[in-house]
């Protein structure tokens, strides 16, 4: 996934509109102009780190150009390794005044994608062993999902369809517009592209042979307890892909990739994940 992309640059432009606005008073009254400053980011937690890039084009945004050049910014740690409370994740230096200004968004960013890609090292490490790949949801926070699903893939999970576009999943409620699972299925394939996959949730064992029915490509098996799935595994016999979701934690999340399932979708990943402790001091 391309964090380059030009939405991440308006993204950013927008978070430090909403900070600074007509200014940082504060640090305009107590630094001068083309004072320089030093300063280093500190991890004060364990974490998988996500987010060096946009925590960048942060300092970039405050000050039309590169206050912080590349020379005077080195990293010691690259988006999606391991970082140790206590170490140093980044030395930078430039303008005190675009240093200062900066801080707060750019911190925001750098901890809120390290603590997704930090919840989601724990279920993957969790399912290890098991086929089971977990994957993330369109639970995301609105505007910020190209950042959450690429901090999802630092933390080496999977991403789901990103959005209403890419991807066919046929839903309760659409089941219930339709009149049913095979009417559903059947409208989705008079309309789109014969070669895009569908997907179908279901809430029961009958829904699951609805499914099968169509012969779908994969078979969600939502909100349903670890009997039932063991059930409609058995009963899928590799007809379909098998995705799980609803209510998966990190307690049950062994006990759900043992029945066999290919996928494990949690919208916690995203919108249930806590911003890791992260700061920023001045030298």
């Amino acid at each position: 996934m391309n964090i380059n992309h030009p939405s991440v640059d308006n993204l950013i432009k927008l978070a430090l509109a909403e900070d600074i606005g007509s200014g940082d008073i504060t640090t305009d009254a107590i630094v001068s102009q083309n004072v320089k400053g030093e300063a280093y980011v500190v991890a004060k937690e364990d974490m998988v780190l996500s987010g060096i890039d946009v925590f960048k084009k942060v300092f970039q945004n405050v000050s039309g150009q590169w206050s912080v050049v590349s020379s005077q910014f080195k990293e010691r740690y690259r988006d999606g390794e391991i970082v140790r409370s206590g170490k140093i994740i980044i030395e930078m230096s430039g303008n005190m005044r675009t240093l200062l200004t900066g801080e707060r968004t750019a911190l925001n960013f750098l901890q809120r994608m390290s603590g997704i890609a930090t919840l989601t090292k724990k279920f993957v490490d969790s399912v290890k062993g098991f086929k089971a790949k977990i994957i993330d949801t369109r639970k995301t926070t609105p505007k910020l999902r190209i950042l959450e699903k690429y901090a999802v893939r630092c933390g080496g999970g999977l991403n789901h369809r990103f959005g209403l576009y890419d991807g066919i999943l046929i839903k309760d409620n659409h089941i219930k517009a339709a009149g049913g699972i095979i009417k559903a299925v059947k409208r989705v394939r008079d309309n789109v592209p014969h070669l895009m996959k569908i997907e179908v949730e279901t809430k029961s064992l009958k829904e699951v042979k609805d499914a099968l029915n169509c012969k779908v490509d994969v078979i969600m098996l939502d909100n349903m307890d670890i009997p039932t799935i063991k059930k409609a595994v058995k009963l899928i016999d590799k007809r379909a892909l098998i995705e799980v979701s609803g209510g998966v934690n990190l307690k049950n999340v062994v006990q759900i990739a043992s029945t066999g399932v290919d996928y494990i979708s949690i919208g916690a990943l995203t919108h249930s994940a806590r911003a890791v402790d992260i700061s920023m001091e001045m030298k």
